[in-house]
């Protein structure tokens, strides 16, 4: 499992394209591959939860994003493994 971490660059290029955004989250929510996301507070950034095989897979899929297609956002990648969570989060492990 991976959290993504997005750092804005520039909130005007975010506004621009956050229509397209969210459709790329709807996309990989529908894929299974999309835990939850949503924007940092204060709004510097935003996280997504993503159930990915790979550390390359996610990358692969964070080049559709775009905040990444148009330079928007920076991206940082942490794998973790769960190995407490509550029992409805049990479908994703």
């Amino acid at each position: 499992m991976y959290i993504i971490i997005l750092s804005y660059k520039c909130l005007d290029k975010i506004e621009e394209h956050l229509a397209k955004h969210r459709i790329f989250l709807d996309k990989y929510y529908a894929a299974n591959k999309f835990i939850c996301s949503g924007a940092q507070v204060p709004r510097t950034g935003g996280i997504i939860i993503c159930n990915s095989h790979s550390k390359a897979e996610t990358e692969q899929i964070i080049t559709e994003d775009p905040f990444y297609i148009h330079g928007a956002a920076t991206y940082n990648i942490i794998e973790f493994n769960p190995n407490k969570y509550a029992p409805d989060f049990k479908v994703f492990v």
